[in-house]
Formats: C-alpha cells, sequence, structure tokens
C-alpha cells in the first residue's frame, strides 16, 4: 500500500494510460472536426458555446475562459466563425459594450452532426476510459481492469475513421 506521497509503478502505469485514452479521444475528435472543414479549435468553440451553463451569457471573456485561451485568441477564433456564417454577433441588451456571441442555423447544423459522432465514439470508448480513471483515483491502483483487447478494439475503430 503506498503513503500519500509515494507513488508506485502501477500509479505511473495508470496516469499513462489515462493520459493515452484522453489522447485517444482528443486524435478521433481532431479528425473528426477536420472531415468536415473545421480546424479543432472551431469546434470546441462551437461546443463551449452552446453548451455553456444556464444563467451564463456568451460573453468573449466567458468564452476565452471555456476554452482556456487568450481574449485575442478568442476575438480571432470568432471573427474566422463569423466569417464562415457558423456564429454571428450581437450586443448585450443591458450592457451595449458587451458582445453576445450566438450560433447560426448552420452553426447549429455542424454542431449537431459532429456532436452526434463524438457521442457515439464515447459510447464505444468511453468504458475503457472511465475504467481506467477508476483504476487511477482507487486507493489500491489495479490498472489490469482495462484489458488490452478493449483497447485494441477501440484503436481498430479509430483506424476505420482514418
Amino acid at each position: 500500500m503506498n503513503s500519500i506521497d509515494d507513488i508506485s509503478i502501477a500509479d505511473y502505469q495508470a496516469l499513462a494510460e489515462f493520459r493515452y485514452q484522453i489522447r485517444r479521444f482528443l486524435r478521433f475528435s481532431e479528425q473528426a472536426a477536420r472531415a468536415t472543414g473545421l480546424v479543432p479549435q472551431q469546434y470546441q468553440f462551437l461546443l463551449a458555446l452552446k453548451g455553456l451553463p444556464n444563467g451564463r451569457k456568451a460573453t468573449i471573456s466567458e468564452l476565452a475562459e471555456r476554452l482556456q485561451i487568450k481574449h485575442h485568441s478568442t476575438v480571432e477564433l470568432i471573427d474566422r466563425l463569423v466569417e464562415r456564417d457558423f456564429i454571428q454577433r450581437s450586443r448585450d441588451d443591458p450592457d451595449q459594450r458587451r458582445v453576445i456571441i450566438h450560433l447560426t442555423p448552420y452553426g447549429e447544423e455542424l454542431l449537431k452532426k459532429l456532436s452526434l459522432l463524438h457521442r457515439k465514439e464515447l459510447q464505444s470508448t468511453g468504458p475503457i476510459l472511465v475504467r481506467t480513471l477508476r483504476a487511477l483515483i482507487a486507493t489500491n491502483t489495479d490498472t489490469s481492469e482495462v484489458s488490452r483487447d478493449e483497447i485494441y478494439k477501440s484503436q481498430e475503430h479509430l483506424e476505420e475513421l482514418s
């Protein structure tokens, strides 16, 4: 049993496996976005916009925070998405200094298509990711819960998409 300040080889393996599973999903996401003509960050922006928690306004600073990027990078991303008619800007009614971002019907349609693909992928590969995370945060780290066969099947699915 490890102390809180110790880390075992099983812990390293669990961390590495978790990182691997996340990276595989991100790779899928990047490929799916590119297949629709978006760069991955544009898809992430559209998803962050549509998925804002209730009561949050889609301001530039809010979206920059959700994407963990700088304000000026968010503005550039918005400019590109407005140019392609995925989103539009409007002024906030109570505070005309603030810009609010909205999805256009075209942006909604593309986001729905990509989100359905992502949900399907997570339904397929998500259980492996969850088991890996559970193994990682368990007191007794046991990465044997995630079988190599499951990982290889998931990899084959990703290769079919390529």
